[in-house]
């Protein structure tokens, strides 16, 4: 059995709802990484990903700079516990139609776990695996 703290990214931004969508845009770009996670307060509350802050930003707002992030997150919230094996998160994932789930500690976020790092563990030849893998573009 994998435990997710094994494979998981560590040191997850989590921010405040009422972050702007640019404010959420510049860290998951100084990052490096497609999703923060939304706070209300200490509470995870749901997680806002760079589709979603297209797709439900960008194209929903005529004025972008004034959209928080809690209003384009997605609030159905998956999570699982550091010690939870790979393969029941997967199984969560693959039931809710989710690419990442929070990984969350006494209620404290502590990682995030996608697809694409389940395919590095299950499936390493794999082209999902290949892309999780490679290095980000500059």
């Amino acid at each position: 059995m994998t435990a997710l703290r094994e494979l998981m990214a560590h040191d997850p931004v989590a921010l405040p709802g009422s972050t702007t969508l640019r404010q959420a845009a510049q860290r998951m770009r100084d990052r490096d990484i497609g999703a923060v996670l939304v706070l209300d307060g200490d509470e995870v509350v749901g997680i806002a990903t760079d589709r979603d802050i297209v797709v439900r930003g960008v194209a929903d707002h005529d004025d972008v700079a004034a959209v928080r992030v809690d209003e384009v997150c997605t609030r159905l919230l998956i999570t699982a516990g550091p010690d939870d094996d790979v393969d029941t998160a997967v199984t969560r994932m693959r039931e809710a139609a989710v690419r990442r789930i929070a990984v969350l500690e006494d209620g404290r976020p502590v990682g995030v776990f996608s697809l694409g790092d389940a395919a590095l563990e299950q499936d390493p030849g794999s082209a999902l695996a290949d892309i999780s893998a490679a290095p980000a573009d500059s």
